[in-house]
């Protein structure tokens, strides 16, 4: 397969290489594989937009080569960045970038940098065995999904393009139709980078990362006494806010392994993800979660034991004392209750509660609706939506005799509807949905995505003609289970 990336001064595009100049040990320069027919599957043109890049020039014979990573201005330096991972709690020294390729950083007008990173553009010493490809299906999946999350206000890496690359790749026991993601993010920094460079030994290394991560992300540590403590305490906090925001919409991340964990406070990698529709803390859909350590409930608990990790990479930067290290670390690591904070903000809005009402007037009342949807098994997008409407007096909102007291006490508490509107989404990428445009997609009908994306990116403003898209799988859909896409 040839790996033949031309560059030039003259195309639309201009990348820095900032972190293949400034951290060379964390990865390995590389190519995108020139995929045998690319075509446009789908194009992001909002985001085209908001990184200055022409929508016209992009669909075209040069746009395409440069989005399969083969047409670069000059300068870029693609590379394969490298990371470590706790995955299902083993540790993996050696994991990076095996089918994906980071372009280089491209600055918007307003300054701000966006990685340009590819996904399914071949293999990379990072590999492992793996062919380096990707299908159809997963890659469409996370464009989606990553995009119905933006829309619902949710830190998140974004979905430029996805192509086909008219590649035949064998999964299973199947060939499937090949294609790549063009995914943004304001960086691809994580947990298991820092890991990766722990495991080194080279404490230069690891200051190194740590100084790239605070420019890029968190400028105010650098003003701190201490600013790698500082940089560990914001990412506790955005890290905390950004579990609180998965959990008040339903999410399951599904592979909440360190190397899925991002400095910067967004999410990444929409594998075996999936929103959750009845109601129960122990769901689960990844299909390799045999335990369910990354169940919806447990992801709270998961994140706060990556934080920990985290911590473990940087105390030789916190004290040249290992106990005080531990110490600062541990203080620092209460910056997690602003978890428990965002959450009940959230949950008082999506009930549309007041925040002058008094904590013990409301926690009880949250607690007790948690219970009573668990044992009902009701829709949690659909229930709280609904919801709304029974604050505007809607007494056929639900006839479940179980809820009919707290339904009494909540609405004496004088709920806001417009404030439910506003947070409770009517649409999200549901399961049975999602698996019925990707069907569609991998046979080459590309219609039901663009309906599902249509209905996704404008998740809170309800439309008669998608009602279908409201409502819940359909009782003979089944349990649902998600896989990786590798």
């Amino acid at each position: 397969m040839s790996r033949a990336t031309n560059t030039t001064p003259d195309i639309a595009v201009a990348l820095q290489d900032r972190f293949a100049r400034e951290l060379p040990e964390l990865g390995v320069r590389w190519q995108a594989e020139v995929p045998p027919e690319a075509k446009l599957l789908v194009l992001n043109e909002p985001l085209a937009a908001q990184l200055g890049l022409d929508a016209t020039w992009l669909r075209s014979a040069d746009g395409l080569r440069f989005l399969a990573g083969n047409l670069l201005p000059a300068g870029a330096a693609p590379i394969a960045q490298a990371y470590s991972g706790h995955q299902f709690g083993g540790f993996v020294p050696r994991l990076g970038d095996g089918r994906a390729l980071l372009l280089g950083e491209l600055v918007d007008a307003e300054g701000r940098a966006h990685d340009i990173h590819l996904k399914g553009s071949g293999r990379t010493p990072f590999a492992r065995g793996g062919d380096g490809l990707a299908v159809v299906g997963p890659m469409l999946r996370e464009y989606v999904v990553s995009e119905a999350m933006h829309a619902l206000g949710i830190p998140t890496t974004r979905s430029l393009a996805v192509l086909g690359t008219g590649r035949p790749v064998q999964r299973e026991e199947r060939q499937l139709p090949g294609a790549l993601l063009v995914r943004v993010a304001s960086s691809h920094l994580r947990v298991g980078s820092f890991q990766y460079a722990s495991a080194t030994g080279d404490i230069d290394l690891l200051r190194r990362l740590a100084d790239h991560a605070i420019a890029r992300h968190h400028p105010s540590a650098a003003e701190s006494e201490r600013p790698y403590l500082a940089l560990f305490e914001a990412v506790v906090a955005v890290q905390a806010s950004l579990v609180a925001e998965w959990m008040l919409i339903g999410f399951v991340h599904g592979v909440m392994n360190t190397d899925n964990m991002t400095i910067s406070g967004e999410t990444i990698d929409y594998g075996p993800c999936a929103f959750m529709e009845a109601y129960h803390p122990e769901t689960v859909f990844s299909s390799i979660d045999f335990w369910g350590r990354y169940a919806y409930g447990n992801q709270p608990t998961i994140a706060q034991w990556n934080l920990a990790r985290f911590a473990e990479t940087l105390l030789p930067l916190f004290s040249d004392d290992v106990q005080e290290g531990i110490a600062l670390a541990e203080q620092a690591f209460g910056g997690f209750r602003q978890y428990q904070a965002a959450w009940a903000s959230g949950m008082r809005a999506k009930l549309g509660l007041s925040v002058d009402l008094a904590d013990k007037v409301v926690t009880p009342l949250i607690d007790e609706l948690l219970r009573l949807l668990q044992d009902s098994r009701a829709d949690y997008t659909s229930f709280f939506r609904r919801l709304g409407q029974a604050a505007r007096g809607d007494e056929r909102f639900v006839d479940l005799a179980p809820f009919d007291d707290w339904l009494s006490r909540w609405r004496e508490l004088g709920p806001d509807a417009e404030l439910m509107d506003r947070v409770n989404p009517i649409y999200i990428p549901r399961n049975h949905l999602i698996e019925e445009a990707l069907t569609a997609a991998t046979a080459g009908d590309l219609d039901p995505v663009t309906r599902l994306t249509d209905a996704v990116t404008a998740p809170y403003a309800e439309r008669a003609d998608l009602a279908r898209y409201a409502s819940p799988a359909p009782a003979d859909f089944g349990a649902y289970r998600t896989f990786c896409g590798t």
